[in-house]
């Protein structure tokens, strides 16, 4: 989309929360928050062992209703500085709040703590009381952490430190991102702007872009080095302290699944490298002209892609319509996003890169970021983004504790929400060339979804191992990623040495460690669910009988475990065929590509 729309594309509004920075019920709030904390604390602290079920239950009650404030609290900041994180005075805002809701949290950390020192048979006869029954989800996967639970004093520390350290540098990441500029046609853009030209049709227009992008990031190395290693070193000594066997133990902990299950999705993509990206690329290597693509040539558009520019106004018709056509409950839910302020998609200047959706508290609504330059692309990232929002508004009638679904479960409606969209589309398109070009970028995305997802991961895998026994330098890091990416996208790309700083734009690696196979979990669920939901429509067996069985399943929240949620649909992720169910739907549409490919040239 031409720069001179930006300013007519929607901005969210935040006065759902507060009026502003400065507006006065938030230190209205802060105080309340931390005078309902103290004395929750006073009431309770020291009392859970030998409290009754019923007394729990209203323990947990009143810790929601403070918690789900502060939320409240947070989430505005957060948003605030995600719209405008270069502005110095959000930025203070953003950090002053961290730090104060960091001492607020302090009061109740014992909660946690003491809850979990209940003997397994001591809560279990508790939870035979049915105020305390209700909350059986959130004592479940609270407890999940009992083994890795440290001494309060320990414990009381690590919170409070984390502001000056995790949080603060997370927070010089954002902000020196947020700064970075590139030149494109003589002007200064933002380095997001540069990253969207990666898919221009015109290939020097890419390699300008791609150079840009890495000046601009090989010009911040020392500093983006420094901030991964330094939280690199801060998660192994936390990791080393709880006692989690490997680096991403506690993220599968927080997804609610065992190590060697993430193993296992990890090993079937690998072993599928060959099968899928490699054999896709050197298809794409063919289209081109080429004899070897270079990695600003991973994105490009086919020969004779329009690569039409889709006005914001018709991207939100195409989504809205591709949710509504398949269950009107959530075609009405993702409408509410475009027809209130709810969403932001102008890509501004000091906006953060990349896109998310914000559940906040469920008193109120989430919120949608997104970048829209007005590409297919962007408008897939729509659809993604509000299938996750969708999928929080129903699930925030489990409450502010039980409503969060672990990332495992979280990509679940934001990825079908991007199939229903792209079969919308595919069904809707009758010219055979264009509908071609259609599959392969499907299973570009797919393939992003994926493949580059997991060999994040295996980045991610190396770099915190080798973490544990010293400082990794700048060239190690970029010989890591290169090798990475080498295995995953095959022979057909030719890696020169200034793609080795590309690994350092991605949030994910501070924000969130180990975050990124979640997205490889998601797509290969959703794969599996959607043939579930084709096999019922061509069957006849009532595609009616699935919406319900999926609206029940975001609806549940955090409330049930992935076995219990995939077993009306007849799906068990513990089952080695599941993840070969997902990988052969992007392998199937890779085969139809080939057939088509091998038709052309005999033609």
């Amino acid at each position: 989309m031409a720069q001179a729309d930006s300013a007519s594309l929607p901005r969210w509004d935040l006065s759902d929360l507060y009026a502003g920075l400065t507006d006065p019920a938030i230190e209205r709030d802060l105080a309340a928050c931390d005078e309902e904390a103290r004395l929750f604390a006073e009431r309770w602290k020291g009392k859970l062992g030998t409290a009754t079920g019923a007394a729990l239950a209203e323990a947990i009650a009143e810790y929601e209703r403070i918690d789900q404030r502060m939320g409240r609290l947070g989430a505005f900041a957060q948003l605030s500085f995600a719209a405008h994180t270069s502005d110095p005075e959000t930025g203070r805002f953003s950090q002053g709040m961290t730090e104060r809701l960091t001492a607020i949290s302090s009061h109740m950390l014992f909660f946690t703590l003491e809850l979990n020192r209940i003997e397994e048979d001591d809560l279990a006869q508790r939870l035979a009381t049915p105020e305390l029954a209700r909350w059986a989800p959130f004592l479940r996967d609270l407890r999940v952490w009992r083994p890795y639970q440290l001494s309060d004093e320990v414990e009381q520390v690590l919170v409070e430190k984390s502001v000056t350290g995790r949080a603060s540098w997370n927070r010089l990441f954002d902000e020196t991102m947020a700064s970075l500029t590139v030149t494109l046609d003589g002007e200064t853009r933002p380095l997001g702007m540069a990253l969207n030209q990666l898919s221009s049709p015109d290939r020097e227009k890419r390699r300008l872009a791609a150079e840009e992008v890495s000046r601009a990031l090989g010009a911040n190395q020392r500093l983006l080095v420094l901030i991964t290693n330094t939280l690199a070193k801060d998660k192994a000594i936390e990791d080393g302290l709880r006692g989690f066997p490997r680096p991403s133990s506690s993220r599968n902990r927080a997804n609610m699944v065992e190590d060697e299950v993430v193993e296992a999705l990890v090993s079937a993509v690998d072993a599928d490298y060959a099968r899928l990206a490699h054999r896709y690329y050197s298809l794409k290597a063919g289209w081109l002209g080429l004899d070897k693509l270079q990695h600003w040539d991973r994105n490009a558009p086919l020969p004779g892609d329009e690569d039409r520019l889709i006005p914001w106004e018709e991207a939100k018709s195409i989504v809205r319509d591709a949710y509504m056509r398949f269950d009107p409950r959530l075609g009405a839910l993702v409408g509410q996003f475009m027809d209130n302020d709810w969403i932001d998609v102008a890509p501004v200047p000091g906006k953060s890169s990349g896109a998310f959706a914000h559940p906040v508290t469920p008193d109120t609504h989430p919120y949608v970021l997104l970048n829209y330059h007005g590409r297919s692309r962007d408008v897939m990232t729509l659809a993604h983004e509000l299938g996750h929002g969708a999928h929080q508004l129903l699930a925030a009638r489990q409450g502010y504790l039980q409503s969060s679904t672990p990332l495992t479960l979280a990509e679940t409606a934001s990825v079908f929400g991007e199939m229903l969209t792209f079969q919308a589309l595919l069904d809707a398109e009758t010219d055979p060339a264009r509908r071609r070009r259609m599959l392969a970028g499907k299973v570009e995305d797919m393939l992003n979804t994926v493949v580059r997802q997991i060999a994040f991961y295996q980045f991610e895998v190396r770099l915190h191992d080798e973490r544990r026994k010293g400082e990794l330098s700048p060239e190690r890091l970029g010989e890591i990623w290169r090798e990475v990416q080498t295995r995953s996208l095959g022979p057909a790309f030719e890696f020169t040495p200034d793609y080795d700083t590309y690994w350092s734009y991605v949030p994910h690696f501070v924000h969130s460690p180990f975050y990124v196979y979640a997205y490889a979990f998601g797509d290969c669920l959703v794969n599996a669910l959607y043939g579930v939901y084709q096999g019922e429509t061509q069957g006849q067996g009532g595609t009616a009988a699935f919406q319900d069985r999926y609206v029940a399943m975001l609806e549940a929240g955090g409330t049930r475990r992935h076995a219990e949620l995939l077993a009306p649909f007849g799906l068990d992720a513990t089952d080695p065929g599941f993840w070969r169910k997902g990988l052969d739907v992007i392998s199937g549409f890779i085969d139809e590509l080939e057939a088509q490919d091998k038709q052309d040239k005999s033609a």
